[in-house]
């Protein structure tokens, strides 16, 4: 049997790996019919249709009753997700794949150690070690020399 965190490790290293197939589909489509925000549209009702098919295929329905019981400020995900999704459609062909995603990984990593930091939205409080605030440079000092380069 494969450890719990080696198979959650692998769904999200599967899913990093999606992030710039993302980009690069959804920046031709975008480009291709000459409207980034339509492919942006396109691109949430098919993921729709598909989170619709998991959700009826493992019975998670049940959860929608819950919906309006929810404090509003958790429907900003919604909002999180369609701002991604409209700028690396619209950056992607003019600053490059590899320099946007990079850019959005920086800030994964600054919102990330913030966010466990103060152990906002719930999260697992986390302090900033030395060590991971010198990763964080590290990774912006790498931006740096890519866009030099």
């Amino acid at each position: 049997m494969i450890p719990e965190t080696l198979r959650h490790g692998a769904v999200m290293l599967a899913a990093g790996i999606g992030i710039p197939v993302l980009a690069a589909l959804n920046a031709q489509l975008g480009a291709r019919i000459g409207s980034p925000a339509a492919a942006a549209a396109v691109l949430f009702v098919v993921a729709f249709a598909g989170a619709l098919a998991v959700m009826l295929l493992t019975r998670g329905t049940g959860g929608l009753i819950l919906l309006p019981r929810q404090p509003p400020h958790l429907f900003a995900a919604g909002l999180l997700v369609a701002f991604y999704v409209l700028s690396i459609t619209w950056v992607a062909p003019r600053f490059g794949i590899g320099n946007a995603i990079f850019v959005v990984l920086l800030g994964q990593m600054i919102a990330a150690a913030t966010i466990d930091h103060f152990g906002l939205i719930g999260a697992q409080l986390r302090p900033l070690s030395a060590l991971r605030g010198t990763g964080i440079a590290v990774m912006a000092a790498g931006l740096l020399m890519i866009q030099r380069g």
